[in-house]
């Protein structure tokens, strides 16, 4: 049996969660809905601009792929994940909020100076995120941060697209796949945002592999992006082409998914969204977990779709210790 279920590599970032206006992103310039990357000053100014909202905001460990781990850790599948951070006060905070999911990580020794990623998650009414990040230090991020014995006794590696606006990270997230392909393991990637498809395609299809990966995770609008098409069946086709397995999430119709010899349709779960930030990332993380627990693709996908779902309701990315077991008795019975 192998010592953990998924092994992550992605961006380490420290989220603050801001309920904003619609008005007030298009005062600012920000793009809605996407994630931008900024400098240490545009977001200093976005800040500044938003200082009157900090005494109600949030903060957590955040970065799509780590909020997968820290989902499929405390459903209770062992996970590890390889990150960078600063030794700074949000360096401290997120290798704590990492460890106190149940989540090992890269970090035993030293770490340079230098500043821990931060995001500004910018919630509008509509339930929609707007992400301005600055990558800090975690863009440096790169294969020294790989550990090649952790993957090695994993069962699936899980890569972050966001990766793929550094170089370092990029190849970073290349090595470990040709790591997890040498040694048996199995690989997965999200394509994590619209934007990482449409500007990066080429380093994208680089991190996918020539051979491709054994499950892909996208929401719609960058299966269609992927595949240049309006249709969602010709971007199954095209997708096909990268994956031998995949799930796409369809907001509030539910989720598609091609288990390699089929397709699924996932019903939705019918909840009042305050907070998209993190369901992308939830469903994923709760994914992985059911397939690495004997679950087939069809229970997969209604379990993960049920979690997503409970994120959307509220703000912020995760799920309390005590809905992760609701969820886990509800669907699983006897295996929590």
């Amino acid at each position: 049996m192998k010592k953990y279920k998924v092994y992550g590599i992605g961006n380490a970032l420290v989220d603050t969660e801001i309920q904003v206006e619609d008005e007030e992103l298009a005062s600012m310039g920000v793009e809605k809905g996407l994630m931008t990357l900024v400098d240490e000053k545009r977001q200093h100014d976005l800040a500044h601009h938003l200082r009157g909202h900090m005494v109600t905001a949030s903060r957590a460990s955040g970065g799509s792929a780590a909020n997968s781990m820290i989902a499929t850790a405390r459903f209770g599948g062992p996970t590890f994940y390889s990150c960078k951070v600063a030794s700074d006060d949000n360096g401290d905070f997120y290798l704590a909020d990492l460890e106190a999911a149940g989540v090992a990580h890269n970090w035993a020794g030293n770490r340079q100076s230098g500043i821990t990623g931060r995001c500004l998650v910018l919630i509008s009414p509509d339930a929609e995120r707007s992400m301005n990040t600055y990558l800090g230090i975690s863009e440096s991020l790169a294969h020294t941060e790989l550990v090649p014995t952790a993957i090695e006794q994993s069962e699936y590696v899980y890569i972050e697209g966001y990766l793929v606006t550094s170089p370092t990270g990029r190849q970073a997230a290349i090595q470990a796949r040709e790591t997890a392909e040498d040694r048996g393991v199995k690989t997965a990637l999200s394509f994590s945002d619209p934007g990482m498809v449409e500007f990066f395609r080429e380093g994208m299809q680089e991190m996918l592999g020539d051979k491709g990966v054994d499950l892909l995770f996208c929401n719609e609008a960058e299966a269609l992006c992927w595949a240049s098409t309006e249709d969602l069946q010709q971007a199954v086709n095209e997708l096909s082409k990268v994956a031998r397995q995949f799930a796409i999430t369809l907001g509030a119709r539910g989720a598609l998914l091609f288990d390699g010899e089929q397709q699924h349709q996932v019903e939705p779960y019918e909840v009042e969204a305050v907070d998209t930030n993190g369901a992308g990332d939830m469903f994923a993380g709760a994914f992985l977990y059911a397939i690495t627990h004997g679950q087939d693709f069809p229970s997969a996908g209604r379990f993960a779709s049920a979690a997503a779902a409970k994120v959307v309701s509220r703000f912020g990315p995760r799920l309390s210790a005590s809905e992760h077991d609701s969820l886990i008795d509800e669907f699983f019975p006897g295996q929590g």
